[in-house]
């Protein structure tokens, strides 16, 4: 099939790249010209486990391509994915659809033939009538169907779930748009359903799941700081939960919170389209606070370990909101490094793939590390605030001898607390 995905970001780009492996002829489009240049010139965008070798596999190929142009990218596709942000409004936090709108009427012109256009970016419930009035009032004799196909890409593991994923959700109004989609994903028809629902059903679970699944971290979290109180131990009472069939073993990692591109931004939508159809979404607003709160009480910890220090210095390993991934957006590292900088602490920071982001966030406020041992020198307390692999494999006798107070903070749990503490460091994780 003939596919054109609008918007090269954390969705677009590794949607593109799965589609073409799986044989389509696929065209990424954006109206940033660098992103365009670089993904021609085959030099990845964004960071995701497991996608440059599909990326340069497919782009070689020529079922990869790239464009700035949408009539380019647009006619005689069969297929076209809108996959562009939907940024939180800076007081409100509903979604704001400039960018949905925007591509929607811009791409009205270039319909050729029948074309299903299909929203893969999270949107609000009722976006599918209002792409389709937008197409219909620029374009009235296109023949189109809009529908609604959420994404479930986890960041950080974009490649595997879109390969591998627990389901399809297709929101479409009309049997022609779902047969079009149940051919473009015949690949995976013996290896997952495929649930096709009404297009605002389909809206509604987007946003639905990951509301849930932000309470269930946020609820392990309240439980790891029980645990601390009581002397029980997080990690027995999660199995204890997850061996519970109704509520399962994922999500129940406790950490400094939920952060990303999607969890805090669709919570707060979703709350807000709660208030605006005076529904009381009373869990979701309660995780929004918590996880705020969160964040906070876990930079006061760390500076808890340096208040009778002069001048303390603070080793930070972790900037990504999670492994796997350079995105820095809301990322509880990043919060709970503003929180650092509120008491005038000297910062030292390292992450494999995040660097640059964090630097557009955090400017010169902070001192950028070479590696892990680079940001230790010196240092009076080590904060592990993102679960790379390698933060856990550290040389913790090298570590020791560099650091000039031998203090843990482990909010991600990497290392072993006996062995930590047997070497002689103050050590302190999360519900233990």
């Amino acid at each position: 099939m003939k596919i054109g995905i609008i918007g090269t970001g954390y969705v677009g780009l590794p949607t593109g790249v799965g589609l073409a492996e799986l044989g389509n002829e696929v065209t990424c489009i954006d109206r940033e010209a660098s992103k365009i240049d670089a993904l021609k010139a085959g030099k990845l965008t964004i960071y995701e486990d497991g996608l440059e070798e599909l990326f340069h596999k497919n782009r070689l190929s020529g079922r990869l391509t790239f464009t700035t142009s949408m009539k380019e990218g647009i006619e005689n596709a069969d297929v076209v994915l809108i996959a562009v942000g939907t940024p939180p409004h800076p007081i409100t936090k509903e979604a704001d659809m400039k960018y949905i709108h925007a591509a929607a009427t811009e791409l009205a012109e270039f319909l050729q033939g029948y074309t299903v256009v299909a929203t893969k970016s999270t949107v609000p419930v009722g976006t599918g009538d209002a792409v389709e009035g937008l197409i219909r009032k620029k374009n009235p004799q296109a023949d189109f169907d809009v529908v609604s196909l959420p994404e479930f890409l986890r960041e950080g593991f974009a490649v595997h779930d879109f390969f591998n994923p627990d389901r399809i959700i297709v929101g479409a109004n009309s049997k022609r748009a779902a047969d079009v989609i149940k051919k473009l994903y015949t690949p995976f028809e013996k290896k997952t359903r495929m649930l096709f629902v009404n297009r605002r059903s389909a809206e509604t679970i987007k946003y639905a799941s990951n509301a849930f699944l932000a309470m269930k971290i946020h609820y392990i979290n309240e439980m790891a700081d029980f645990c601390e109180k009581s002397g029980a131990d997080i990690y027995e009472v999660a199995k204890g939960l997850g061996l519970d069939s109704r509520i399962g073993e994922k999500f129940l990692n406790p950490g400094p919170g939920y952060g990303g591109s999607c969890f805090p931004k669709d919570t707060n939508a979703m709350a807000y389209m709660g208030r605006q159809n005076n529904v009381n979404l009373s869990l979701i607003e309660a995780t929004i606070k918590g996880n705020d709160l969160r964040q906070q009480q876990m930079g006061e910890r760390i500076l808890e370990a340096v208040k009778n220090i002069k001048s303390p210095k603070i080793a930070v390993l972790g900037l990504a909101f999670k492994n796997g991934t350079d995105d820095c957006r809301q990322s509880p590292a990043i919060k709970i490094v503003s929180t650092l900088l509120e008491k005038n602490v000297n910062i030292k920071a390292f992450d494999p793939k995040a660097m640059p982001n964090a630097k557009n966030l955090l400017g010169d406020k902070i001192q950028y590390a070479q590696d892990e041992y680079d940001a230790l020198s010196g240092a009076d307390v080590l904060a592990i605030l993102t679960e790379w692999k390698q933060f856990g494999e550290l040389d913790l006798t090298k570590v020791k001898n560099l650091m000039r107070t031998p203090t843990i903070i482990d909010l991600r749990n990497l290392l072993n607390p006996e062995e930590v503490r047997k070497l002689g460091f103050t050590y302190r994780g999360i519900g233990r």
